[in-house]
């Protein structure tokens, strides 16, 4: 472990900004897969509200500790989570409304 323990803190900070990043843009994906698809979607409640809280969560912790990796990567998350919340429960919305 001494390895890691001699990185310098601005490069971990910087590999985490771009790890968190990526996540958002796996996450951007699917909010524009799910606007994009005309049918209903097939993702739970669960899912698409428990990532919304987990990501708030991590952003918080990220403000706690002054991680900008953590509260940036996560405020970023939290939006396109939301973002993909409102898409599903308007999907929900109109297609329960159409049966």
């Amino acid at each position: 472990m001494n390895i890691i323990q001699n990185i310098p803190e601005n490069i971990f900070e910087s590999i985490g900004i771009a790890a968190g990043l990526s996540a958002c843009l796996v996450i951007a994906i699917q909010v524009y897969k799910e606007y994009r698809y005309k049918g209903p979607s097939s993702l739970s409640n669960g899912f698409i509200f428990g990532w919304v809280f987990i990501y708030l969560f991590w952003c918080f912790y990220g403000i706690r500790f002054n991680t900008v990796a953590l509260w940036l990567t996560n405020a970023i998350a939290v939006v396109l989570q939301l973002a993909l919340c409102f898409i599903v429960v308007r999907k929900r919305k109109l297609y329960s409304s159409q049966t």
